[in-house]
């Protein structure tokens, strides 16, 4: 302190009497001290920073232009400090108290001078504001107890934190949007607390203390600011919204704080003050509205009006949200808060309800207004009558069909208003039920005048079946039966299946008949919307209905019915699609359509990581808008994108549809014959691409293997797996040989117009593959499932019977009916490319794929040590025992290693006894010696412990392999990345000895 003081004075004086060498001594001796002093900051006892004066020191030098920066460094570093919880808490108070008042008085004058004139501020003091700020974020986050008896000092600190949030300059906002959002956050969940703790309490006294002080004024004053700053400075459309002085977020910030993630933190803390202050919230969110619609009452709105409206319509969302929501029980805490909040939200509802806006944005934005008033209209339902008429009136009043851009815009905003029905229908629950029926008659009304789109159709179908899921499974059949009875007559017709899905051209001559392609893109995605929004609601069950759950599971599933006029007319369309790929039919395509077949930007988007942007089924059928108004007439065809996006969307809703339809249980699997399923999926999968393969593992295969009850295994799994697994081993080992030998591996699939250099096109292929090949280890983990395999006994049972026992083994085919691997097993055309999958799976640098296979490594141990299969025992013993020491070379298997070497032991320990060949797999290991086997069988026999054998088997690898088994390696820093491949690029590797090659088994050629 003294050598910072004797210098500082030094400095100032040398530099009164122009003596400027001198001066910049003297300051460099106060800089160095003053990173001798933030360095202590760190780690030095708060209390002695007090005692030798360095608090009061530093925060001398605030005042200092030359050297407050440095000095604000060593405020932030203490106050980043932890609380001690020692005797010494009293004097770490004492000095956060000094800290909180130094700061204070800096944070004063700066915020009163840049009241009075912002233009006056130069950036050197707002980088020292910020810092500052950022000291008291903290202090106010962590040691508010310091000063929360203060009378004078917490107002006062309050009151500056509020300056901060409504300052003018973005990043002293920024800053203190932390503080408020933990002050806000504790109070609320203190809520509880402070009522229930008693009167004259300590928690009473201080959690009511801050509660009195974030008052009406302070919780208006933060809303303003929320919903100011909601808003960009710029948008693509070149609006500039007149704000000034104010700072809004812009592209300059876009590196420091992303906007998506800033709004989310407003919204946040706009929830968090609702539910401080419902009234107050509701008021100022109503006046803020009914402000921008008065302004705009008269069309058209501008584009910062509907700008400014966008954002109000985030805050009434949220503040309505957690108004309503019952964990908070915001209305629970008073009648007068009830009624006030009701008062203000009916006033706004109704001056929503009064405005005439026919644009299509405004009218879009309107109708946005009125489902965020979804959770309102639960508690209070007779208002939901006048919300639907006002929603069908801004349906009605946009036109159907219009040229240009004004279509576009249009249909965009009658779907948007069609959604709102949805979000209206989710929020408002049981209250919408009694409008069931008027809302039914308006719809067959619009539809008989060719009023309603069909995708518009489709959306107000699924609010239907969002409000019938409310009122149980009789009336979610009543609701189904008249949405899809039109769909059934048109989709069961022969005529448009023998004209467009019975021969590969048919489906060029679809793609240039737009209504009826898109007809049946609705018809499969209204499916898939049926299916997901049907079936009983576990939370539902026992509330209104007095049967059981037992009784309810029983009840046939709405859809139940309808699946055997809907799958069959599916599965043909899928097959046709498929056949699409098939290279003798891909080469006559026309070239649009070959175009429309390959990845596109937004996919190969993905792939890279650039940005994830998925195509949602109400792009798709905003996208589809275009083509229906060119094209209503088929007398053109559709183009590139409308193709690709169409083949897309079948897929994608027909997988789901297909996926969806197996949980609903034996009603999939008796309405259709295994074999034109298995057709249909996989009667081309050699010329499917690796994505599609992908999603149809994900979106069927996986479902119907989790559905299909065991006596349907014979039946339906061996049709459909066998040429999967077949394929997919033969495709995964060819890529994978080629990535691991020549740097680059071989896909299928077709990247159209790839963007870049050559090295994205190598980074999608590989993020393809690895997709691939954990898509299908998942299958194999999921077959493995205890659920499908519960007639298996347990490494524990086995381990009470004696090792050398074989009578007690049983046939494999014991356990065909009872374990999914046991019938597997015993099906020789599904066993082989299973198992060579299992054991390639360790050699290929993926450990996601690994730790999923290793499950069902798990499996056919146990099985191959219950029976007395000589082929699985045979795979086991030798070629999954030497695959799991391959896969322990890897370190990309790091991750996995402890399950590794758990399934080496299982190995060894079962088999030793019954089989040569363990100890003939350990006896190749290049740096081994069958005295070391010995030693090792002798100390692995001495204990039972498992983590113990483990231990001493991986001691025993490491030095078989003279140290070669990287996954399992001690490392001083471990960094494992599972999907990037560590190869040779364009080299040649010479294969080492193989299982299958050879009958010496080596490990000489890891490296």
């Amino acid at each position: 302190m003294q050598l910072l003081e004797r210098h500082f004075m030094g400095a100032f004086n040398e530099a009164s009497r122009q003596q400027f060498d001198t001066a910049k001594q003297h300051a460099a001796t106060v800089t160095a001290a003053l990173n001798a002093v933030n360095a202590y900051a760190e780690w030095a006892p708060v209390s002695d920073l007090a005692k030798f004066k360095l608090i009061y020191g530093c925060g001398f030098l605030l005042s200092s232009v030359d050297f407050r920066l440095h000095a604000c460094e060593f405020f932030r570093l203490v106050c980043q400090r932890k609380r001690p919880m020692d005797e010494s808490a009293h004097d770490f108070d004492s000095a956060m108290g000094s800290i909180f008042q130094i700061l204070m008085n800096i944070s004063i004058d700066f915020l009163c001078k840049s009241s009075t004139s912002v233009s006056e501020i130069n950036d050197s003091e707002v980088e020292f504001a910020e810092c500052v700020c950022e000291s008291m974020v903290a202090l106010g986050s962590s040691f508010m107890q310091c000063i929360i008896r203060d009378d004078n000092l917490l107002p006062q600190y309050i009151q500056e934190m509020l300056g901060y949030f409504q300052h003018v300059k973005f990043g002293l906002h920024f800053r203190s949007l932390q503080f408020w959002q933990v002050l806000m956050k504790d109070l609320v969940s203190k809520t509880k607390v402070i009522m229930q703790a008693a009167e004259g309490s300590p928690v009473d006294k201080e959690k009511r203390a801050v509660r009195l002080l974030i008052n009406d004024e302070i919780c208006a004053a933060i809303l303003d600011v929320s919903f100011q700053r909601m808003t960009k400075k710029s948008v693509h459309s070149g609006v500039v919204l007149s704000t000034e002085p104010l700072e809004l977020w812009n592209e300059e910030f876009d590196a420091k704080v992303d906007f998506s993630q800033y709004r989310s933190k407003l919204l946040e803390l706009i929830r968090l003050v609702t539910i401080h202050n419902p009234v107050v919230a509701a008021a100022k969110v109503s006046h803020g509205v009914q402000s921008i619609i008065n302004g705009y009452a008269i069309p058209p709105v501008a584009p910062q009006g509907l700008l400014f409206l966008e954002n109000m319509q985030l805050g009434l969302e949220t503040i309505v949200g957690a108004i309503f929501d019952a964990s908070t029980s915001v209305l629970s805490t008073s009648t007068d808060v009830k009624f006030g909040v009701q008062r203000i939200l009916e006033g706004l509802l109704q001056r929503l309800l009064g405005t005439k806006w026919t644009e299509p944005a405004p009218a879009e934005i309107l109708a946005r207004y009125l489902d965020a008033f979804g959770p309102f209209l639960r508690s209070f339902p007779e208002a939901v009558g006048p919300v639907i008429n006002k929603l069908f009136e801004l349906l009605t009043s946009l036109p159907l069909s219009l040229e240009g851009s004004s279509a576009i815009s249009a249909r965009h905003a009658r779907l948007q208003i069609c959604t709102s029905f949805l979000r209206i229908a989710r929020a408002s629950d049981k209250s919408i039920l009694p409008h069931m029926k008027g809302i039914a008659d308006t719809m067959a009304h619009l539809q008989g005048e060719a009023r309603l789109h069909r995708g518009e159709h489709n959306i107000l179908g699924e609010a239907f079946l969002v409000m019938a899921s409310s009122a149980g499974i009789q009336q979610q059949k009543e609701v189904l039966a008249w949405l899809l009875e039109s769909v059934n007559k048109e989709w069961t017709q022969l005529e448009w299946q023998n004209a467009y899905l019975s021969d590969p051209l048919g489906l060029i001559r679809l793609c240039s008949d737009a209504p009826i392609m898109w007809s049946i893109f609705h018809n499969v995605t209204f499916f898939e919307k049926a299916l997901r929004r049907s079936g009983a609601k576990k939370g539902n069950l026992n509330l209104q209905n007095p049967l059981s759950a037992t009784e309810v599971s029983t009840l046939a599933h709405p859809m139940s019915s309808h699946l055997p006029w809907m799958l069959p007319s599916l599965l043909r369309l899928i097959c046709s699609i498929h056949s699409l790929w098939a290279q003798p039919i891909f080469r006559s395509l026309p070239a649009e359509l070959r175009a429309a077949m390959t990845i596109s930007h937004v996919e190969q988007t993905s792939l890279l990581g650039e940005g994830v942007s998925k195509l949602s089924k109400g792009q798709l059928s905003l996208l589809e808008g275009s083509s229906m108004e060119t094209n209503k007439e088929g007398c053109t065809g559709s183009n590139e994108n409308d193709i690709r996006n169409w083949l897309k969307g079948i897929r994608d809703s027909g997988y789901n549809v297909l996926g969806l339809s197996t949980m609903i249980g034996e009603s999939f699997f008796q309405c259709l014959k295994s074999s034109d399923v298995a057709l249909a999926l996989l009667g081309n999968v050699q010329s499917m691409d690796f994505r599609h393969i992908r999603q149809l593992i994900h979106l069927v295969l996986i479902p119907l293997v989790k559905s299909c009850p065991p006596n349907l295994w014979e039946e339906w799994l061996e049709k459909l797996l066998c040429p999967l697994f077949v394929h997919c081993q033969q495709a995964l080992k060819f890529s994978w040989s080629s990535l691991l030998s020549e740097g680059r591996t071989k896909v299928p699939d077709i990247f159209g117009n790839p963007s870049g250099l050559e090295l994205k096109v190598e980074v999608m292929e590989e993020k393809l593959l690895r997709d691939l090949t954990r898509e299908i280890c998942l299958l194999l983990s999921v077959l493995a499932s205890p659920a499908r395999n519960n007639g298996i006994p347990s490494f524990e049972q086995l381990a009470n019977i004696s090792r050398t026992d074989l009578l007690s083994l049983k046939d494999l085919n014991a356990f065909a009916s009872n374990s999914m691997v046991g019938f597997l097993l015993s099906h020789k055309n599904l066993a082989l490319p299973v198992l060579q999958i299992s054991k390639e799976a360790f050699t290929w640098t993926d450990g996601d794929s690994v730790s999923k296979v290793a499950s069902f490594c798990g499996v056919v141990i146990l099985l191959a040590i219950s029976t007395n299969n000589v082929e699985l025992r045979e795979f086991v013993a030798k070629d999954l025992f030497y695959a799991l020491i391959q896969g322990l070379a890897l370190e990309s298997n790091a991750i996995i290693s402890s399950d590794l070497l758990g399934l080496c032991r299982e190995i060894f320990l079962y088999f030793s006894d019954r089989d040569p060949t363990p100890r003939q797999v350990l006896l190749s290991l290049p740096c081994i010696s069958p005295v070391d086997l010995l030693a090792f069988e002798d100390a692995i026999s001495k204990t039972s412990s498992a983590k113990e054998q483990k231990q001493l088997l991986r001691s025993f690898l490491m030095l078989a392999t003279g140290n070669k088994l990287k996954a399992i390696a001690q490392q001083k820093s471990t960094n494992v990345i599972s999907n990037v491949s560590a190869r040779p690029r364009r080299s040649t590797s010479s294969p080492g000895p193989s299982v299958e090659e050879d009958d010496t088994v080596g490990l000489a050629a890891i490296t």
